[in-house]
């Protein structure tokens, strides 16, 4: 723990590391073999808030937590289903989240709205209700507040993701012990704007429906909003966070110190979610990390780091370990960031042995002689860090992505089959 810093403790945990919170996850037949319903459900109820998709086309499961999250509303659970998106559905689609959203709510003794639900998968296909409702009430009797319990949940929302992504951190707040657990997916349609296909973050720590959000907004603005895989939205891009207040803290009413201790420790939860969701880029083989300072405005730095972490020909050159620096430039320059190409240095840095390498390429808008094996060897390793430095002001801002593979090409060639 960075007392001085940070003031949090990073913990192994996931959604049941607060109190009040109970998960469980199940195989009950939407996808052929492997999990595919997850369900988180608080004790008692909790304060709400939500970030979503900017894609102009929203999944039902969308506009249903929209509705509830938007007023801070109670919420006693969330169900989330995977292999089918429950996008571009109609009528139909409102009413299977209804039907899912009675299912969990009977089982917990809440009503529908208290119940929030999310759907990832494939776009356009009816959701095959009846199994997704049976599943519910009986994935309800095996929920309980252990480590599996989390785990077990956080793989029943993976779709093409390699591995389930858990966060939690512990923290004091007014003399009481909180904690902030969470869950995430995403491997692809990963562009930044709401970039988390899901993402349910619970804690049990007494904090108001608006001082929530506004942390929420915030510390989606430096995480999921800062990566990329492959330059799309997504239908469903949902992060929903829920506040119980069993940790018996004062309630956090407005941004004072108690809010600055929570909101580092959501950041970190978020930060590590989302670097996990670009490190499993779909077919990815390197996480890369595009760190740019010296900007003029954080808007520029935030325009040019997105852009770098989503170039095809950037990611591509990653790849093959190709320190073709000119892309990231070129991308730097259609970003819409400002900046004077004249005063621009980039250097590539990673862990080569175990020992930090790093290898200038461009010094104040002038070529640098540079050995390419070394670099090949920088751009080899399994994380690389891109520094660019613009030299007009003071701002900065950091975004991660991955390479760019063959197998990207293959998973989404065949992804409904």
């Amino acid at each position: 723990m960075d007392t001085d810093m940070n003031r949090f403790m990073v913990i192994d945990g996931g959604v049941t590391a607060p109190g009040g919170f109970r998960a469980a996850g199940a195989h009950v037949g939407v996808k052929k073999a492997k999990k595919d319903l997850s369900l988180v459900v608080s004790d008692v109820p909790a304060v709400s808030a939500g970030c979503y998709t900017r894609n102009i086309v929203k999944a039902a499961p969308v506009l249903w937590d929209m509705k509830i999250t938007e007023v801070h509303g109670a919420v006693r659970g969330v169900c989330v289903n995977s292999g089918n998106a429950n996008a571009c559905t109609g009528e139909r689609g409102m009413e299977d989240c209804r039907r899912m959203a009675m299912a969990l709510g009977g089982a917990v003794n809440a009503a529908p709205e208290e119940i929030l639900v999310c759907s990832t998968g494939v776009i356009g296909v009816p959701m095959p209700i009846d199994i997704i409702q049976t599943g519910i009430a009986q994935t309800a009797g095996a929920l309980g507040a252990g480590r599996g319990d989390a785990l077990s949940a956080a793989e029943a929302i993976m779709t093409t993701d390699t591995f389930a992504k858990e966060a939690a951190a512990e923290f004091s707040l007014g003399g009481k012990t909180a904690r902030i657990g969470a869950m995430a997916k995403g491997s692809g349609m990963i562009q930044p704007d709401m970039a988390t296909l899901i993402s349910v973050i619970v804690t049990d720590a007494a904090i108001s429906g608006g001082m929530l959000a506004k942390c929420l907004a915030e510390s989606v603005d430096i995480s999921y909003n800062m990566i990329s895989v492959d330059r799309d939205t997504s239908t469903n891009d949902t992060c929903i966070a829920l506040a119980n207040g069993l940790a018996g803290n004062p309630e956090i009413i407005s941004e004072d110190e108690d809010y600055a201790v929570f909101k580092n420790a959501l950041d970190y939860v978020n930060r590590k979610l989302a670097m996990d969701i670009a490190r499993d880029g779909e077919g990815a083989s390197r996480l890369m990390e595009v760190t740019v300072d010296g900007a003029a405005s954080r808007r520029d730095a935030r325009l040019i780091a997105k852009s770098v972490v989503g170039s095809s020909l950037f990611k591509a050159a990653l790849f093959g370990a190709d320190a073709n620096w000119g892309r990231v430039i070129c991308a730097m320059g259609y970003s819409g960031g400002r900046f004077d190409p004249d005063r621009v240095s980039i250097s590539f840095s990673s862990l080569v042995g175990g020992a930090e390498r790093s290898v200038l390429l461009l010094d104040a808008g002038r070529p640098a002689a540079f050995d390419e094996g070394a670099a090949k060897a920088i751009l080899s390793q399994k994380e690389v860090r891109v520094d660019i430095t613009l030299g007009d002001g003071a701002a900065a801002a950091t975004a991660w992505g991955c390479d760019l593979t063959y197998d990207y090409v293959r998973i989404n060639g065949d992804y409904r089959s």
